[in-house]
């Protein structure tokens, strides 16, 4: 059993890889990879994740293994509870590693915590089952699933060492300001020169890059079908393999007209932010 987890594991960090998309040709202005590696070196020091190969072989471990392999291919570990074809790592890049998109590290330490659009105190595994049902488009894990708690269990060893009360500066996405109102026809062609190489023309996803729109893709209630989030998370991040390479106007225009898009609807939607303070950008 062991021998074959550690394989699978092997298999979906090449998995990872694909799904990161191959980069398209480079165009003048683009930073070289060390001018990439030099704005990675800027992260916290706090921010020194173990590696997934440093997984224990202990019974501990077993589980830490299978919440790893529920964020890598959720597709595959968790498709009883998921509603269309992402996987966690899509929007939690690098197995929830990389620190410019909503990393996992040190984040068991800010659980419980007060969330507005609930409008209640959350722990850390209603947090992940909102993902589930938001930006998976399925349903809630049941509260004594081994999958939950493996999904628990990773992002707990993925924490170690950072200590109780960091204010964890990594959290999240590096949030864009907007310097004017993002323009979705703008987008439109910033999407066809930049993303429908991994996401498709039609943005239906591709065996590179997942779908950003459509009934395969995140609903409405998702963080991501927020403008502002999804020029962060764009800013930060894409092209794969290039990130950086995308204006700060051009990622909100990209945003704009991807989110514009016909996405699944999220019905829960309607108990959001009970008390009030629902941020411009909710497109609902």
């Amino acid at each position: 059993m062991r021998g074959l987890a550690m394989a699978g594991i092997a298999a979906l960090s090449l998995l990872i890889l694909a799904v990161g998309c191959v980069p398209p040709p480079r165009v003048a202005g683009q930073p070289e990879p060390a001018a990439v590696a030099e704005r990675m070196s800027g992260i916290d020091p706090l921010f020194l994740p173990p590696s997934p190969d440093t997984i224990p072989g202990d019974v501990r471990g077993e589980s830490i293994r299978l919440g790893y392999l529920m964020v890598v291919n959720t597709q595959e570990y968790g498709k009883s509870y998921i509603g269309n074809a992402l996987n966690c790592t899509n929007c939690h890049l690098d197995a929830g590693l990389n620190p410019n998109t909503a990393s996992f590290v040190g984040i068991s330490a800010l659980y419980p915590e007060y969330r507005a659009r609930i409008g209640r105190k959350v722990s850390l595994t209603d947090r992940i089952n909102e993902c589930f049902e938001r930006s998976l488009n399925g349903k809630a894990l049941p509260p004594d699933s081994t999958k939950l708690a493996a999904i628990v269990a990773y992002i707990d060893w993925l924490s170690k060492g950072v200590p109780a009360g960091s204010t964890v500066p990594w959290r999240g996405i590096p949030r864009l300001m907007q310097a004017r109102p993002p323009d979705p026809a703008k987008g439109k062609n910033v999407f066809a020169t930049k993303c429908s190489f991994c996401h498709g023309t039609d943005g239906q996803g591709t065996m590179a890059a997942p779908p950003v729109w459509g009934p395969r893709s995140y609903t409405v209630g998702a963080g991501m079908a927020r403008v502002g989030v999804a020029a962060s998370f764009i800013k930060a991040n894409m092209p794969r393999g290039w990130g950086w390479t995308v204006t700060d106007e051009e990622a909100f225009d990209v945003a704009a007209y991807v989110n514009a898009q016909p996405r699944p609807d999220f019905p829960g939607k309607v108990h959001d932010w009970p008390q009030g303070g629902k941020p411009a950008d909710v497109p609902y």
